[in-house]
This record gives C-alpha cells, structure tokens and sequence, in this order.
C-alpha cells in the first residue's frame, strides 16, 4: 500500500490518469457521434429503400393492376431481411404481405408512421422460405417476448386500397448495440492499457528519482564523493544528473578549498600573530626606552597592516568565487587597460634591472572589470619583478632579463601574457602556485602571503577564462585565455 501511495503522489501517474480521463471522455464523444451518424445513415437508407419500392409499388400498379401488385407484394413479403409489407382492401382485409396486424391508425390515412409491435403476433410465416440471421433475431424477440419496432409508410391506392412498406429497425438498434459493446470494451481496454502504462512510467521516473535521494542522503551523511548514476540514454534525467554533479564537483572542490584555507590560515598566519604577541610582550618589560617602545609599536602596525592585506585578499577571493562581481562586468578596451597598467610598470622593472617589452594588439574589447582585471596583471607583474629581478636569481643576471606584457586576440579567444626569464617553476608545482597560501620553498624569505596568484585565478574565473603556467624557457609564462562571444 505504501508503494501504491507513492506512485499516485508522483506527477507522472497523477498526468497519466489525466490523460486516461481526458482520452476516454474523447473516445466516448467520437464513438457516440460515430455511432449516432451511422445510425442515422442507416435510417436514410432505409428510408430512401422504402421510398423507391413503394414507387416501384405505384408504376406496377398502375400499368397491370391490382393482380400484379398482389403478387409482387406477397413475392417480396416472403423474402428474407427485415421487409414489412402490406396490401389490403379498404375495410382492412389483407391481400398480400407478411403484416397480418397492422395498427388501424396506420391504415386510416397516408403517411410515414413508426410503432411497437410484438413479433410473434404480427408476422405472417406462411410460405415463407428458411429464416436468415436477421429472421433469427426475430424470432429470438418473440422467444423472449421482447417487442419490436417499425418505420412504415402508407399510401392510398386508387379503389381505396391501401399499401403500407416499411422496414424493422431491429437492424438498426443491433447496429447501435454493437457500437456501444465495442465503445464500452474499447474505454475498459483503454482504461487498462493506459494505467499499466502509466504505472511502469511512474516507477521508471521514480526509479530514477530514488537514485537522485539515494545520492543525497549519502551525500548529507558525508560522503561527498558521492555522484548521480548517468545512464547512456542521454535523456533529461541525464541531463539534469549531469548538472548535479557538476554542481557536486564544484561544492567538492569549494570545500576541499575551505579546508585548505583553514590548514594554511592557521599554519601562516600563526607566525606573524605569534611576532606580534612577542613585540608586545618585549616593549611591556622594564627598562625598555621610549625609542624601543616606538619601534615595538611601529613594526606592530606593519605586521598588522600585513595580516589586514592577508584577510582583504582572502575576502576578495571569496566574493570572486562566488561571482558577486560578476554584476560589475561591462563593456571595455581590453588593449587600452594593458596599456596603462604596462606604461605604470615599465619604470618599476627599469629601477629593479629589467626591460619590459610590449605587444598589444589594438581595439580589443571585452565585457570586464577594470579594476580587477589590472589587479590581476599588477599581481603578475609584482611576481615577475619579484622571483625574476629581485630574487636569488638576481646575483646571477646577465643584463638581459626582460618582462614581456602582451595582448592578442584569435578567432574566438583573448590571450593576455606575462612573461620572464628568471629562473622558473617546477613542471610539478605550476598547478598548486595558483591555490591559497601556497608559496614555494625558495620564495620562503621572500614577503608575501601566497595570494596573489590564487587572486588572478578568482579574477579570470569571473571571467568566464583560465589561466595557465608554462616553461619560457627559461622562466615563467602566464598565459590568460578568455572566451569571447
């Protein structure tokens, strides 16, 4: 009973039974009107058949006489079908025909008449041939003592006879029987058809629908590697699983990232916090001077001014991740931002020993943030001045270390470049140098919080690109590839 429930609160059984509904109420309309037309067809027929006998009846009559309608009456009246037929005097004796019992009101004057009559009492069976299907049936009405029914038509002959033709609409009424037999089988055939159809759908979908429960039941448990089953059928339900692990994957990788910002928040930021307790604790003692007690205080403001960039770089990463940014995005000259931020950093890289060198294709426009995007290539170049120029790799510079800042478009893509000669990342480390806090062992004594790099990736994921770390062989190239309409 419980699986019976659930199946009627789905939506599927429950638009099943609609569409059952709707198809059976149209099949009952269709049938009865296709029913009810023939049946009127079939009465057009009959009395286009009458008609044409009874003036078939009046030609005979008036061209060879009484005779000769007597016998062609009493020749038609002994054939099998549903014929009625009467030719009698005027004081209502019967001449010829198989209507021995025809209403006196029938008889009395000229006209189309319909009546009840009783089989067994109204025909006369004399001389008659066999009896056919339709005799049978009847004969099965007089068994039964059932009554029939009958459309006639009268005329008045010349000597005042009377003919009356008409036909037995038991033919007719079986006909309509039959239509609403098959009608009625036909709407319980529907009927169950449609509910085994409908059942099977409804389990399918849910089927369906219990995986999608089932994973997210595991997944609120813990178990967030945990995906909905796609099947090869590449239906909607495909579709919509598709998106929900894309989803999942991308709750995944937030959460293994929360983790990891707090594993590197308490491991980095420990240090600087535990320097300021210690400058703090010193410049209380006693005997310090006030010249000790304000450089205590100076260097305070630094390392806190320090934690305060940390924390602003790590909530601009969030608010980047979680595209509330995205809003701020309009149409800009790509080309005239490089510009800028290159002509800025140009002197900085000469004071530091570098050459900056240019490439900038021109007119490149692109929905962006103007200061985000530029706050991206600041980073990239800050870096670049950093580890290429200011370095350890610096004692060993041969004059020729350059930077190279350079923005292209090709077809359906924007490439902006930062490149330089300094001494390089690990193949194996060019990925995590994106991630939070992650700082390279020989950049340790350098001053940094290991965010500037996972800041452009926040930025280019905003978007809607990717950036990459290559080989320049030697150094570092960081390529950022957006997609452009």
């Amino acid at each position: 009973m419980n699986s019976i429930s659930q199946l009627w609160r789905t939506t599927t059984v429950r638009l099943t039974a609609l569409f059952i509904l709707i198809f059976v109420v149209f099949s009952v309309i269709l049938l009865g009107y296709v029913g009810f037309q023939s049946s009127i067809e079939l009465q057009r027929l009959q009395a286009r058949d009458v008609n044409w006998e009874v003036r078939q009846f009046e030609n005979l009559y008036e061209r060879r006489g009484m005779r000769a309608l007597a016998i062609a009456v009493q020749r038609l009246a002994t054939q099998p079908g549903p014929g009625i037929y009467y030719f009698g005097k005027p004081d209502g004796e019967m001449i010829a025909g198989n209507f021995h019992a025809m209403p006196v009101d029938v008889l009395a004057n000229a006209g189309q008449y319909s009546f009840t009559y009783s089989p067994d009492i109204a025909f006369d069976r004399r001389n008659a041939p066999p009896p056919t299907n339709r005799d049978e049936e009847r004969q099965d009405h007089e068994r039964e003592g059932k009554l029939a029914h009958a459309v006639v038509r009268t005329i008045i002959l010349e000597g005042d006879f009377r003919l009356v033709v008409g036909r037995d609409i038991v033919q007719r009424r079986n006909f309509t029987q039959i239509i609403v037999r098959t009608m009625s089988l036909g709407v319980v055939g529907i009927i169950i058809l449609s509910a085994i159809a409908g059942g099977l759908t409804a389990r399918r979908v849910l089927k369906r629908i219990n995986a999608v429960n089932k994973t997210s039941n595991e997944i609120r448990s813990g178990n967030m590697s945990q995906r909905v089953p796609v099947t090869k059928r590449n239906d909607e339900f495909d579709q919509l699983a598709i998106g929900l692990n894309d989803m999942l994957d991308r709750i995944e990788q937030l959460m293994q990232g929360l983790k990891e910002v707090t594993d590197n928040v308490a491991h980095d930021l420990k240090p600087p916090l535990t320097r300021l307790r210690n400058r703090a604790e010193a410049a209380l003692r006693d005997g310090r001077t006030d010249e000790e007690h304000r450089q205590a205080l100076e260097s305070t403001i630094v390392e806190s001014d320090r934690l305060i960039s940390t924390f602003n770089g790590l909530l601009l990463i969030a608010r980047l991740e979680a595209g509330s940014n995205s809003e701020a995005l309009s149409p800009l000259n790509l080309s005239e931002i490089v510009a800028d931020v290159g002509e800025l950093y140009a002197p900085v890289i000469e004071d530091a020993g570098g050459v900056l060198e240019t490439d900038i294709q021109n007119d490149i426009t692109f929905n962006a943030n103007r200061e985000l995007l530029a706050q991206a290539l600041v980073n990239l170049l800050e870096n670049a001045i950093k580890y290429a120029l200011n370095g350890e790799h610096a004692n060993a510079r041969d004059g020729n270390e350059k930077i190279t800042l350079s923005l292209t478009r090709h077809a359906q893509q924007i490439q902006i470049i930062v490149a330089d000669n300094g001494p390089g990342i690990p193949a194996q480390d060019r990925v995590h140098v994106l991630e939070r806090f992650v700082r390279l062992e020989k950049s340790r004594t350098e001053t940094g919080s290991g965010l500037g790099l996972a800041l452009v990736s926040a930025v280019v994921q905003l978007h809607k690109g990717s950036i990459t770390i290559e080989d320049n062989e030697p150094g570092v190239r960081a390529v950022i590839s957006i997609p452009t309409p």
